[in-house]
């Protein structure tokens, strides 16, 4: 449920307000927009009495809102939420692009791929410690000395680091790290979730292989009921029948979660698409939709990549996509809240 206020209200009658809906057994969200406040209404609203507080006079509106997620609503928080990591901020009209290779391999591959980027214009680094991978034989990452390489590379360019968790027992190793990503495979591993929820980390959780965008949002839900709202949301394909391409990705997610949620949603055109020379135009496709940023895979020498190479530009690559995505920015789709 969702109290509207209207404009200006007695502070006072605010306050009573609260204090009799919070004496109701329901949590209480406030979200101050520039125009507007919202009131949501967090739990079992089915014995308030809408009329009731219709009636009010610091009352516009009041509604039910039928969709599981709550938090993660746009009806909760009509203004899109703008996420600052170190002083990048993504969401809200800033759209940033977050690139590096699919995994760390040594010091000097990674921090000549994080100063390149930075250089095309990336504002945040990728890099692979923890590598989920479908056979067991397959490079595993460096894990903990990963990690080491990455703050190594954020030292030397200033870019802050986006890497992947895999169990919660890893949480620890995370202190220094800006952005944790949940990928695909963990987008319902709830006991992680729960846990992400009650840091005070930004998350960028990833949609799972076959899962819809209610189940993605619900996955949001998780995180932001611990406390931690600070979500950025990855469309990076689903699993069809179709087998040119790694997975199908689905751009129609942009628009739609744009609607449904105040979070900021990003594209995977590397994890997505699979083979390279469908990243770019894939990207640019992204951007012209509208999504708030964008997180490529770029390598200093694909063919040789331990993770992905074959789904990895090259620096030069790269490089020439950026210039690409400033050129149509300003005609990108922007949704109307």
């Amino acid at each position: 449920m969702i109290i509207i206020p209207k404009q200006n209200p007695n502070p006072k009658q605010m306050e009573r307000l609260i204090a009799w809906l919070k004496s109701n057994g329901v949590g209480v969200h406030i979200s101050q927009g520039e125009n507007r406040t919202v009131i949501g209404l967090i739990g079992d609203t089915s014995k308030i009495d809408i009329d009731l507080i219709r009636s009010l006079d610091i009352v516009e509106d009041v509604k039910r809102i039928q969709e599981p997620f709550k938090n993660a609503n746009r009806k909760f928080h009509p203004e899109d939420t703008i996420i600052d990591v170190a002083g990048v901020k993504i969401g809200g009209g800033n759209f940033q692009i977050i690139a590096g290779p699919c995994s760390v391999e040594s010091e000097e591959q990674i921090i000549e791929v994080a100063e390149s980027v930075k250089k095309s214009g990336a504002k945040m680094l990728r890099g692979g410690a923890f590598k989920p991978r479908t056979s067991p034989y397959a490079f595993q990452g460096l894990r903990g000395d990963g990690l080491k390489l990455l703050l190594e590379a954020k030292n030397a360019t200033g870019l802050p680091i986006v890497t992947e968790i895999m169990d919660l027992n890893q949480l620890n190793l995370f202190d220094d790290v800006d952005v944790i990503q949940v990928g695909a495979r963990n987008m319902q591993n709830f006991e992680l979730l729960k846990e992400l929820g009650h840091t005070n980390k930004v998350i960028l959780l990833k949609r799972g292989l076959a899962n819809t965008l209610q189940e993605l949002l619900m996955s949001a839900e998780y995180i932001m009921a611990g406390g931690n709202e600070k979500i950025i949301l990855c469309e990076r394909g689903i699993r069809t029948f179709e087998t040119y391409t790694r997975n199908t990705l689905d751009l129609s997610a942009i628009p739609v979660l744009k609607g449904l949620t105040h979070l900021p949603v990003i594209v995977d055109p590397s994890h997505s698409t699979g083979y390279s020379k469908y990243v770019m135009p894939m990207a640019l496709a992204a951007t012209a939709a509208g999504a708030d940023g964008l997180i490529i895979e770029v390598h200093n020498n694909p063919q040789y990549a331990l993770c992905d190479g074959q789904q990895s530009l090259t620096m030069e690559a790269f490089d020439k996509l950026s210039k690409q995505i400033e050129a149509i920015r300003p005609y990108a789709y922007k949704y109307n809240v």
